[in-house]
């Protein structure tokens, strides 16, 4: 195991998780006029709802898939009788499914605001680099499905789910358990580590908002009187 491997998978995403909270903690204290989505839609308006509730419903149903499947503990699974085989299947599929859906909202977006000269113009840097970086994120993510596919006895996403647990366990082998994982998977997490990197300093801080808005759905009812 090299350097960089160690680095990569077991320091770097310590890395990634405190510039993705604390900097997230800090965009929130400092500018709070920047904690926005950036809305567009004055600008061009095109296939904007289409694209935007495509990606989000495959971007958030892939991130819970990724939290639920990866830090769930195994002995979880073992209780409710579900084998890895049957859960690295649902994790195909389902994944496959949402990635798919978020991926195709995601190019309607780029489409839309790159193929605009106006909406082209007032995108920021960030931006530019935000959704390149995860297209490629999603594109890689889809393309771990094939070669899971080879390997269908679940040992794989147990290797993965193992990182991860260890990860946030402190433990110091982390690294040392996807040494041998196939080069798609060890890309795919580190450009997700990035992504999340990435995360406090773009539009996307407003997914905090989004996650923390679920508090409407019980609360009561606003009267709204006509003048």
């Amino acid at each position: 195991m090299s350097y960089l491997h160690l680095f990569l998978f077991g320091i770097y995403p310590y890395i990634a998780l405190v510039v993705f909270l604390l900097g997230s903690l800090v965009r929130f204290e400092r500018e709070q006029y920047t904690w926005r989505a950036e809305s567009s839609q004055f600008l061009h308006r095109g296939p904007l709802r289409l694209g935007s509730n495509l990606f989000h419903v495959g971007i958030i149903g892939v991130f819970l898939g990724h939290l639920g499947g990866l830090l769930t503990p195994l002995a979880v699974w073992e209780w409710l009788g579900v084998p890895l085989s049957a859960k690295q299947l649902l994790a195909m599929g389902a994944g496959g499914a949402l990635g798919g859906i978020a991926l195709v909202g995601l190019l309607i977006l780029l489409w839309r605001r790159f193929s605009n000269q106006r909406l082209a113009v007032q995108t920021a840097v960030r931006d530019k680099i935000l959704l390149p970086w995860l297209l490629l994120t999603l594109c890689l993510g889809l393309a771990t499905i094939p070669e899971s596919a080879q390997h269908l006895d679940g040992q794989a996403m147990l290797t993965f789910m193992l990182w991860a647990q260890h990860i946030l366990t402190f433990r110091g082998d982390a690294a040392s358990l996807v040494s041998d994982a196939p080069l798609v998977f060890r890309l795919h997490i580190f450009f997700g580590l990035t992504f999340f990197m990435l995360f406090p300093f773009t539009r996307m801080v407003h997914s905090w908002s989004g996650f923390a808005s679920v508090s409407y759905l019980t609360r009561a009812w606003q009267l709204v009187r006509p003048r």
